[in-house]
């Protein structure tokens, strides 16, 4: 019987330990999920925060973008009327009445013939003869030539030291260059 207590007391001693080792690995188990699941929510919340700040930063973006493409559409219409502004100044141009045709030819050779120089009309100028006859055209020493130029209106002034467009795009296309801020600001505040 002796055996038999000692086979007895050797499993009762081996079934305590076997709790001890069961409990402290379900112990651990726990701690171990505890640490587990801290660490997941922790990620969760950094994910949540990463995936808040993308949105947000995408969000901004796509604002920002959208304010860009706006602006630049609003520019192109506006360069479109200031197109549309130079457009009909020149088809007003076009059209003068002869008096007023003039004058401002004779303007234009005051202002930027050389003596002796050429001039050269456009092809649709229709008040030849009355041109050759202004007062600037004697007091410059202007010849005018018997070629017409493929331009809108105006004339090319071809000198010894330089040539002078001054058909009336060129003449439009400086006055934008100038002017266009300025027209805009008028046109569009």
């Amino acid at each position: 019987m002796a055996t038999q207590n000692i086979v007895k007391k050797i499993l009762s001693d081996a079934q305590i330990e076997a709790q001890g080792i069961i409990s402290n690995a379900e112990k651990r188990r726990d701690e171990i999920l505890s640490k587990a699941n801290v660490v997941a929510l922790e990620r969760q919340l950094q994910a949540q925060t990463n995936a808040e700040g993308y949105a947000k930063s995408t969000l901004e973006k796509r604002l920002a973008d959208a304010r860009l493409e706006s602006s630049k559409i609003m520019l192109k219409e506006k360069r479109k009327v200031v197109d549309s502004v130079y457009a009909l100044a020149l088809q007003r141009l076009l059209s003068l009445e002869k008096e007023d045709c003039l004058a401002l030819y004779s303007a234009l050779l005051e202002k930027y013939a050389e003596p002796n120089d050429e001039v050269f009309l456009a092809k649709n100028f229709a008040y030849e003869q009355e041109f050759r006859v202004l007062p600037v055209i004697e007091k410059r020493g202007l010849t005018v030539s018997k070629d017409r130029i493929d331009i809108e209106g105006g004339m090319r002034l071809v000198g010894k030291l330089a040539d002078k467009e001054l058909s009336f795009t060129a003449l439009l296309a400086a006055d934008k260059e100038r002017n266009q801020a300025e027209l805009a600001r008028k046109l569009f505040h």
